[in-house]
């Protein structure tokens, strides 16, 4: 549904990575207005499958690694080659990776707080009362948490690719199930 908004407005192509970024991949405002192109590419110049967070992109010393889903990657190539097409400055790979993936039409950047109120736009547009710019990344955790043991994870993978220094921060972001406690009650 948020999607599908969003790539209907201007910018929808940006703006549908941002919300992917935050949903799928579990980014902070901060990280999704520090990522620059180089963190999202492989040796090649390609949109890798993993995003390389670096320290100074996000929240204290918590720069990792995170796989990348398919369908961020997905929205990472279209943004790439649209921003390519756009722009004669950054025609040259070389120096594109160097810039940063969420711009504005009056700046090469933006700001955290730009972010934020972006999510708080487009979630009072749609009427989706209590929702902010963290509310993908804790569905991301939420959702990430109830399907790693399937893979063969543990919830402490779910805290590394939050970033999280602490087990119980990583908990705290976790949505409770009742209709899930109801199903594992009578697997028991």
């Amino acid at each position: 549904m948020v999607s599908e908004y969003l790539g209907c407005r201007r910018g929808g192509l940006r703006n549908q990575a941002v919300f992917l970024l935050s949903v799928k991949a579990g980014l902070r405002a901060k990280e999704i207005a520090s990522l620059k192109w180089a963190m999202v590419m492989n040796s090649a110049g390609e949109i890798s499958d993993t995003i390389h967070l670096t320290n100074e992109a996000s929240k204290g010393n918590s720069g990792r690694i995170v796989a990348m889903n398919a369908d961020v990657r997905a929205a990472l190539i279209a943004l790439f080659d649209d921003t390519l097409a756009r722009s004669s400055a950054l025609s040259d790979e070389d120096h594109i990776s160097d810039t940063f993936v969420v711009r504005t039409e009056r700046a090469d950047y933006t700001s955290a707080q730009v972010i934020v109120n972006m999510f708080a736009g487009w979630y009072s547009d749609l009427g989706l009362v209590g929702c902010s710019s963290h509310s993908g990344r804790r569905t991301f955790i939420t959702e990430t948490a109830k399907k790693i043991s399937t893979v063969g994870g543990s919830l402490r993978d779910v805290q590394v690719m939050a970033g999280h220094k602490s087990l119980n921060t990583t908990q705290r972001y976790i949505d409770y199930d009742t209709e899930a406690q109801r199903r594992v009650v009578n697997l028991l």
